[in-house]
């Protein structure tokens, strides 16, 4: 009888060694990290803010960045036009990122975790949907870094896709610090190439697009979309941003934080973008045959292509990393480094079928998909992440006080459904295209009307329920 009275002790320890487990313990340790969703204990914290600018700066030059940037030429602005495009939907899409980010030193935990606070059993509708957004990213990124590794090594594009795959799913799993590290040092060798990329634009008398074809309304609604689709690059990692900031102490300034962020996010993709603005008549499906055929082939248009691919291993480790913690939100006791893996894994089909017929318009429509979702979970998490500091009333945070507060699931999940159900009429996607988007010439503001829709309806029950709970407690 005392064996089998332990028994249920040791199938619960056996639970949650799939969330917690091995901690990296200071820079430089590249040893597998087998923590998944648990908080970082305060004492296992280290690191500075200056370590997020570069974690946030390398995974976004990426060939997947430059195609992107070709978009706002193809939909008929000029460069000049397009170029403000990007830097404002960049901007509007990068501060909501950078703000979550600073959440992570804050509890230890990384934000879809955190998002357990709002959702409660509701989060497996968002989890779910972070987990299958992390592969179709492996897909968009894997897409141009598989073709690139193919060219280099003279492969089939399937095994260039199945190596990127692979490699980038083991890096996933070596997890937190072998990613910081990684995208350290890939943040200097990325920037010399791409900015060599950049001289050989211009050396190869490539010029910038000084007259579009879209005019009137048509190219109001071009601006539009093309603002929109920046904006859904930098947003799209808002999901992802208190993963790579839950190891920093309590004590690292927020603001320092915030601006490493916003800086590493804003100053990467718009750079890559505007190259892709330049360089459009180079830059078409084929990007990494482009890139090839501009650095002239030979060594240095080996170099170029080996850069291409490694950009692509920095940024789908991220995506595995952040999968692999959303997994296990949803309720799947996998270990986090296995996790990792399997994001990688089925990743590989969706690239097959990317590359197989007209990039252009799967790419994009992909890119847009993945992110509908996200302004109404941001609204949401928000919103309750606003609540609670109201509540607190200036005491400092603590998570596991936090998480006795949960507050009802349907509130958030029914807010978060109906931001998402709110984009439909404002989508436009070469599948769909909404009546709202029609008539105003192609502009897609799905992304604006979720958020606002979200905040609208979940603020003024959430923002109730604290101030009922708030009363409560100082009556007691």
């Amino acid at each position: 009888m005392p064996h089998a009275s332990m028994e249920p002790h040791a199938a619960e320890r056996r639970s949650e060694s799939a969330f917690d487990g091995r901690m990296p313990a200071a820079p430089g340790d590249w040893r597998p990290e087998a923590r998944g969703i648990a908080p970082v204990p305060e004492n296992h914290r280290y690191g500075g803010a200056g370590r997020l600018f570069t974690v946030w700066f390398a995974p976004n030059l990426t060939m997947s960045g430059v195609f992107t940037g070709t978009v706002g030429i193809a939909l008929g602005l000029d460069f000049a036009t397009a170029l403000a495009a990007v830097v404002l939907g960049t901007v509007l899409g990068a501060v909501p990122t950078a703000y979550l980010g600073t959440w992570g030193s804050r509890t230890g935990a990384g934000q879809l975790p955190l998002a357990r606070l709002a959702f409660g059993r509701g989060v497996v509708v968002p989890g779910t949907l972070q987990w299958l957004s992390s592969i179709a990213w492996d897909a968009l990124i894997g897409l141009f870094g598989g073709d690139a590794l193919a060219r280099l090594c003279g492969w089939p594009f399937w095994l260039g896709a199945l190596v990127m795959m692979t490699a980038q799913g083991a890096l996933g799993a070596l997890g937190y610090e072998a990613i910081h590290r990684l995208q350290k040092w890939m943040t200097a060798v990325l920037a010399v190439a791409f900015c060599a990329l950049a001289l050989r634009l211009a050396h190869a008398g490539v010029t910038p697009v000084s007259h579009g074809g879209a005019h009137g309304a048509d190219r109001v609604g071009a601006f539009a979309l093309t603002t929109t689709i920046a904006l859904s690059l930098a947003v799209s990692w808002a999901p992802y941003a208190s993963d790579f900031s839950r190891y920093l102490p309590r004590a690292t300034s927020a603001s320092r934080m915030f601006w490493c962020t916003l800086a590493g996010v804003v100053v990467s993709f718009t750079a890559v973008q505007a190259l892709g603005l330049w360089g459009a008549s180079v830059f078409t499906d084929q990007t990494a045959h482009g890139v090839d055929t501009l650095l002239g082939g030979g060594v240095l248009g080996s170099a170029g292509l080996l850069a291409v691919a490694l950009a692509a291993l920095c940024s789908n480790a991220m995506n595995d990393y952040s999968g692999s913690l959303a997994l296990q939100v949803i309720g799947a006791r996998v270990p986090r480094p296995l996790a990792a893996g399997l994001a990688a894994l089925l990743g590989f089909p969706l690239v097959l079928w990317m590359h197989a017929a007209d990039t252009a318009a799967r790419f994009q429509n992909v890119l847009l998909f993945v992110g509908y979702w996200i302004p109404g979970f941001v609204a949401v998490v928000l919103v309750d992440w606003l609540a609670r500091a109201r509540a607190r009333n200036g005491t400092p945070l603590d998570l596991a006080v936090e998480q006795s507060r949960r507050q009802p699931f349907l509130p958030a999940l029914l807010a978060f459904l109906a931001a998402f159900a709110a984009t439909v009429p404002f989508m436009n996607t070469s599948l769909y295209v909404g009546p709202v988007a029609e008539a105003l010439h192609g502009a897609d503001l799905g992304y604006y009307v979720a958020f606002v829709v979200g905040f609208g309806i979940y603020a003024p029950i959430r923002m109730r329920g604290s101030a009922a709970g708030g009363v409560a407690r100082r009556a007691s």
